[in-house]
């Protein structure tokens, strides 16, 4: 099963490598075997000691246990689904790893998605990098959202983007994309501490589809319904516009797991284990996650979704499954129990 791995990650290295020579006119092919580069200056890449994705490699030869079996197991799924659900797919352009973070001191590329914990792991990379002392909970929210602090590969050149990609073990972490999007509503568009994200796009909303609005929802947008964030999501308009926002982009938009190799799918409902996880193959097990939701918090954020969707109409539920079906599929997600789809 690794060497289809070693196959796909250089495969999907030398895919990048003739995107970015469209753009930038100098794209060397995918470089030399996975491990003994030194060009990158991390001491693991010189054999000194072993990388992250060596160790996950060596849990995948030795009798597994029974995290990394799940962890293979989700590999293996999203490997299936992508074969199955995605026909031929353009070429990535440096713009499509801007969400792709980079540690080259523990050899990590971390994708990240708004609402998934994000936070938190821009924390722990700033400590896991030096760039920030101390327990990654005391690092405040706008220092690790704050612009140029942790690399993205779309910062390097080609040749350096397709060694990171061969040798780095890569991960991102998914939540159910409902779940997911109507925390997004509830945070950016539902709550009095939104101002700015209100007024950028809460107000585009109300201008557009709230015909009788009052002037001041018109410029401020501080009460859009659910409903009507919705609406905006489906109306063509939009994307012909620009990008969704990154907060409700789908999540396969953001990482294109179909394009890249992630070597370990992280998920918000087994966010401690799984973050545990990825902390020891970085070597680095005493780094200490901020603590998860609580259960009552995650039956909370269930419970939301489920009342939000409760008043759309199974026609509009039907339309919103289809635009996030590509993540309910390559991530495993069934379509949740609320929905009235037939």
């Amino acid at each position: 099963m690794w060497r289809r791995c070693w196959r796909r990650r250089g495969l999907a290295a030398a895919c990048l490598g003739t995107a970015l020579l469209l753009l930038l006119c100098a794209a060397p092919r995918a470089l030399g075997p996975a491990f003994g580069n030194r060009a990158l200056g991390s001491s693991w890449l010189g054999g000194e000691r072993r990388s992250p994705l060596q160790k996950l490699y060596d849990l995948d030869q030795d009798p597994l246990t029974a995290l990394a079996e799940v962890h293979r197991q989700r590999r293996d799924l999203l490997n299936s689904a992508c074969s199955r659900h995605t026909r031929r797919q353009r070429l990535l352009q440096p713009e499509d790893l801007r969400h792709v973070l980079v540690d080259d001191t523990h050899g990590l590329l971390y994708c990240y998605v708004p609402k998934v914990a994000c936070t938190n792991w821009k924390r722990v990379l700033l400590a896991l990098s030096g760039k920030a002392r101390g327990d990654p909970r005391s690092i405040p929210a706008h220092e690790a959202h704050a612009p140029g602090r942790l690399p993205s590969l779309a910062d390097f050149s080609p040749a350096e983007i397709n060694r990171r990609l061969r040798a780095y073990l890569t991960f991102l972490f998914v939540r159910e994309p409902f779940e997911r999007l109507a925390s997004a509503y509830r945070n950016k568009l539902a709550r009095p501490y939104s101002a700015d994200f209100q007024r950028r796009y809460g107000a585009r909303i109300v201008q557009r589809l709230r015909p009788r609005a009052l002037p001041v929802a018109r410029a401020r947008g501080h009460d859009v319904r659910f409903a009507e964030f919705l609406a905006y999501l489906l109306d063509p308009r939009t994307r012909r516009e620009e990008p969704f926002n990154e907060h409700w982009e789908r999540a396969h938009a953001l990482c294109h797991p179909c394009r890249l190799r992630y070597d370990v799918v992280g998920k918000f409902e087994t966010l401690a284990d799984d973050a545990a996880f990825v902390l020891a193959l970085a070597g680095a097990p005493d780094l200490s996650f901020p603590a998860p939701p609580r259960p009552r918090a995650a039956a909370a954020s269930q419970d939301l979704a489920a009342r939000l969707f409760r008043d759309i109409s199974p026609f509009y539920q039907r339309r919103l499954f289809d635009l996030y079906k590509m993540d309910f599929l390559l991530f495993n997600y069934s379509a949740p129990s609320y929905l009235r789809l037939h």
